[in-house]
């Protein structure tokens, strides 16, 4: 492992180049550590407060709506993230207008290019009848209502150029409902994030939440695949995990008939969401150490896909790369989360689960992660080609199954605490999770703080601060106001607190 490590060090691309000394003396303490206990606190929430909180989104107290007002029709757009949030907040949307909600439909995306509809990811009729209680769910428009062109009469359609971000329900009230009254439909098309998280009244919050954490549960084809992720990142260990019934119901893995019930050791894994996408990447305006080639590559990419990033490029002065870095504002790099991982502790043998999409720099950029962990796996891995090749020309149905090895994993880290997908699994990981699913979100800004004394800092000094900048991301609290309840599910609209 040493030779393999000082190898990147002598790499012609600069990128190799980078953290070279800090890699080599993780690589020491690896090697070092492979006899040694964990730190105790590395795969347990530090807080014992995170067990008092317990799901109660699924409790109701008021009637049924009718849906008299009309109906609403949902073409969300983004990937399998947005497109969730979106569903949730048109539920939401539906019970505050006394609407009856068309099943969402979901948008082609040139960038996803996925043609997945709702009944491709999520059970159609399970989603109807749970939300039965709360609202009207149809599956299409009756029948004389479908013969009307919804794009030529502008009024039925609403885009988001006509919706801020974060509207209020009184936006809803005022300007939404009068067109239901007048045209009986209202389509919301590119629906995304278009419903603030404050103020909104607690009966509809609590239904936002039981939409996200009860109603939407994947089809059987997904929850079958997702289980043979959990059980092979878990060695075939027949015991259930804290989550595995929500996400794969009835294929939760169970105990195999004859086979024995030694008390060994539980098996464990790390699930990481490494954000580090070239869109993201080229995006974040910072450097990465591939010199001008990776400048120039970088600057081609902005040219095509964020022409309007280029132009205020010209107009204004941005803070250069380095600062950027350390204020927090740039992407970790595969290098520094790997550097991340062995400083708080985590064996060299530890199991991890990659998730994420084309990793920017490809396997090369992977060098230093695989090599200081060398069980690291995906999906593409874990599954054989006839398991997997159902979902690979399908980018949302792929994603699902990165949420349910993420979601399910002892332990999940994330590199971007911005990431819906992160947030997403992170806010099932709290409402689900019983307090014993801790996850690991690095403060950026405190982390290029440490990184940048790569010349100088011993690595036990390392060790040391890096533990102690991201257990303080750790706390257990409240939801704040105006964050999202799909990330900050602690809150008395979707979980209850015990003393």
């Amino acid at each position: 492992m040493q030779e393999e490590l000082q190898k990147l060090g002598r790499g012609k691309k600069p990128q190799k180049t980078i953290y070279a000394r800090l890699l080599a003396k993780a690589a020491h303490a690896l090697a070092e550590g492979e006899s040694k206990t964990e730190p105790k606190d590395l795969w347990v929430e530090p807080y014992t407060r995170a067990s008092s909180w317990i799901p109660c989104s699924h409790t109701r107290n008021w009637e049924p709506s009718e849906g008299t007002s009309g109906f609403i029709m949902v073409t969300a757009n983004g990937g399998i993230n947005q497109q969730r949030v979106a569903v949730c907040n048109a539920v939401a949307i539906a019970r505050m207008l006394n609407a009856t909600l068309v099943l969402p439909r979901f948008m082609f995306s040139s960038v996803w290019r996925d043609a997945s509809q709702f009944g491709d990811i999520y059970q159609e009729d399970y989603f109807i009848n749970y939300l039965k209680p709360d609202i009207r769910i149809i599956k299409e428009l009756p029948m004389e209502l479908q013969s009307l062109d919804l794009e030529a009469i502008g009024s039925m359609q609403v885009t988001d150029t006509d919706i801020m971000k974060e509207a209020k329900p009184s936006f809803y009230m005022k300007y939404i409902l009068p067109i239901l009254h007048l045209n009986r439909v209202v389509h919301f098309v590119g629906f995304g994030n278009r419903l603030a998280s404050d103020p909104v009244p607690h009966k509809l919050q609590k239904l936002r939440c039981r939409c996200n954490f009860h109603a939407l549960r994947f089809v059987p084809k997904i929850q079958e695949a997702g289980a043979l992720l959990i059980q092979r990142m878990r060695q075939n260990d027949t015991g259930l995990g804290h989550l595995d019934h929500y996400l794969v119901g009835p294929f939760a893995q169970t105990k195999v008939k004859g086979q024995k019930t030694a008390a060994a050791k539980k098996s464990r894994y790390l699930a990481l969401h490494l954000r580090f996408e070239i869109d993201m990447v080229a995006h974040s305006l910072c450097e990465f150490g591939g010199g001008e080639v990776e400048k120039r590559e970088l600057e081609a990419y902005r040219e095509i896909h964020f022409p309007a990033l280029v132009e205020l490029e010209k107009m204004r002065k941005f803070p250069s790369p380095t600062e950027l870095r350390s204020e927090g504002f740039c992407p970790l790099m595969p290098e520094e989360t790997v550097l991340m991982l062995a400083g708080l502790g985590f064996n060299r043998r530890t199991h991890i689960y990659l998730a994420g999409a084309h990793i920017y720099g490809g396997i090369s950029r992977l060098a230093a992660l695989t090599t200081l962990f060398p069980n690291l796996v995906t999906k593409e891995n874990l599954l054989s080609s006839s398991e997997i090749d159902p979902f690979r020309n399908f980018s949302s149905q792929s994603a699902a199954l990165d949420f349910i090895a993420c979601t399910a994993a002892d332990v999940f880290a994330m590199t971007d605490s911005g990431s819906q997908f992160s947030s997403l699994v992170a806010g099932y990981r709290i409402y689900y999770g019983g307090g014993k699913t801790p996850t690991i979100r690095p403060n950026k800004r405190r982390l290029a703080d440490i990184f940048v004394k790569n010349n100088t800092i011993e690595w036990k000094v390392f060790e040391t601060r890096v533990r102690k900048a991201v257990r303080q991301n750790k706390r257990v609290f409240s939801r704040p106001v105006g964050r999202s309840v799909y990330r900050y599910p602690r809150c008395k609209d979707c979980m209850c607190y015990n003393e």
